[in-house]
């Protein structure tokens, strides 16, 4: 199932060391709207779902796996030549003495990930909704990132992630009518 090519899905570029937006994007790492949470969240739906959609999560399951990478990425490149004290000044302090530059999947306010972020009810058309939310949940928040940075590098990456998160939302309201219009459609047994 997994075919692992050794590059971003985009490249990721910052001009700048700026931990304090590290610590923002953590939010997009391990926060209950981020990365992390939508691949599992897409993951798990799958067995659930018609056979007529479950590719569509397993494409974008994978997909947000390659998300998190790349905020990860970012993450690493904001703080990797970050000091003690400006990760401290940052916020970043505890992260620092619990983990040193070890990512660790965490929001923004330093809450631990869980799986009670996940939401998988069993029926498709509440699953897909829970989707479509997550995915525009997503992109206000990439938005508002984009918003808090003047690092036009990191800006333009992402740029890049709310589009896909916008192109998600998208394909799970097309998944939503192809399970309205078969539910719709005379079953003959």
């Amino acid at each position: 199932m997994w075919i692992y090519d050794k590059k971003l899905q985009y490249p990721v570029r910052v001009s700048k060391c700026d931990p304090q937006m590290a610590k923002y994007l953590t939010e997009q790492y391990g926060g209950a709207d981020g990365e992390l949470a939508a691949a599992l969240r897409y993951l798990n739906q799958r067995y659930t779902i018609p056979d007529k959609v479950i590719g569509l999560l397993t494409d974008i399951g994978t997909e947000e796996f390659a998300h998190l990478e790349m905020i990860a990425t970012m993450i690493y490149k904001l703080t990797k030549d970050a000091t003690p004290d400006q990760l401290k000044a940052a916020g970043l302090g505890a992260h620092f003495a619990a983990h040193d530059s070890a990512l660790f999947y965490n929001n923004a306010s330093g809450v631990p990930w869980t799986a009670a972020y996940i939401q998988a009810k069993g029926d498709p058309l509440a699953d897909l909704y829970e989707d479509i939310a997550a995915e525009e949940k997503a992109r206000a928040t990439y938005q508002w990132l984009i918003d808090m940075t003047d690092d036009v590098d990191l800006q333009d990456s992402l740029k890049y992630l709310r589009e896909r998160e916008i192109v998600h939302s998208l394909r799970f309201k097309e998944a939503v009518e192809i399970i309205k219009a078969d539910r719709e459609t005379k079953k003959v047994y």
